[in-house]
């Protein structure tokens, strides 16, 4: 039966996930967000005895613990550190070629969120970190949220908390960073918090924090580079009739996923006055989902972080 214990991450929309992903003759799976092992355990414990994870994930931390979590199945599953932006060669570094089914949990976990060291939350004070993968070697961005504050200009500050938090004040919130910075670097999370709250009045703090923070953080991991280079890499590895599942958390990524499934399931582009078709493009993928999928006030009650995930699926062609 699924581990729910609280000494884990709990994932999300366990079942659903296991409806899209357990089809008939499935034989190997790729976990692209390992976290904690809880989505992978779900599927190992509900799948055939053939069933074969494959796990990914860029902390090492999350690693561990889900190496601990997946003990009893260890002849089944395979773990590796890397970033899912790189699965293309993830996966011909193990000789894999084609797989059944993947799954990529996006955003933050629970416990790298409750980790004040880590620098994600505005909650608690910790050193203005925010990287996924402190440990990764320098194939991919390492800088931190506090070597991003010192670096960019207040116009390149004003983009990031524009487009990634989609945050109204990004212009005064720069202003105010670059103008701190000049007395004395920010290296805390306390630090930020102060400054978000002097220029935010009212009860609209929280949630400019809580953006301002998801766009550092955004930007600290290239986020949404890193999706926008997984989608069609993960197309390529499926084979026909293989599924991708993705779970995002906010509307950036959620947006990402959702047109590059249309992109993906249209076939035909050439304009309605050709009376045959010329480009011969042909659908690639069946979307799942006319719908992203949401957790149930039951799951939300239980795991309130839950709130804002949203599952699309597609199917292979």
């Amino acid at each position: 039966m699924y581990d729910g214990a609280s000494k884990f991450h709990q994932p999300v929309l366990v079942e659903a996930v296991s409806q899209f992903l357990l089809a008939p003759n499935v034989n190997i799976i790729v976990d692209v967000t390992l976290g904690d092992g809880g989505h992978a355990l779900a599927l190992l414990e509900k799948g055939g005895a053939e069933l074969r994870v494959i796990g990914i994930d860029a902390d090492a931390q999350a690693l561990a613990r889900a190496q601990a979590r997946l003990q009893n199945y260890r002849e089944r599953c395979r773990l590796m550190q890397g970033n899912f932006r790189s699965l293309t060669q993830l996966l011909g570094s193990l000789g894999v070629i084609n797989v059944d089914g993947i799954l990529a949990d996006l955003g933050v976990s629970s416990r790298q969120i409750d980790q004040p060291e880590r620098g994600f939350s505005y909650l608690e004070d910790g050193p203005l970190d925010m990287r996924m993968n402190p440990d990764l070697p320098h194939t991919v961005r390492t800088d931190t949220a506090a070597g991003l504050l010192v670096r960019l200009e207040r116009e390149e500050l004003k983009k990031i908390f524009r487009e990634y938090g989609e945050e109204k004040l990004a212009g005064p919130i720069a202003a105010a960073i670059v103008k701190q910075r000049s007395q004395r670097p920010l290296q805390r999370t306390s630090d930020l918090r102060q400054i978000v709250e002097k220029v935010v009045k009212g009860p609209y703090r929280i949630k400019s924090l809580a953006r301002i923070f998801q766009a550092l953080r955004i930007a600290v991991n290239e986020e949404l580079d890193a999706l926008n280079e997984f989608l069609p890499a993960a197309l390529a590895a499926l084979r026909p009739g293989g599924r991708l599942a993705v779970i995002s958390y906010h509307s950036l990524e959620d947006r990402i996923v959702k047109q590059f499934f249309k992109r993906q399931e249209k076939g035909c582009t050439c304009p309605p006055e050709f009376p045959v078709c010329a480009c011969g493009k042909q659908a690639q993928v069946r979307i799942l989902t006319s719908k992203p999928v949401t957790p149930g006030p039951e799951e939300i009650a239980v795991n309130s972080r839950a709130r804002s995930a949203r599952l699309r699926a597609a199917e292979k062609r």
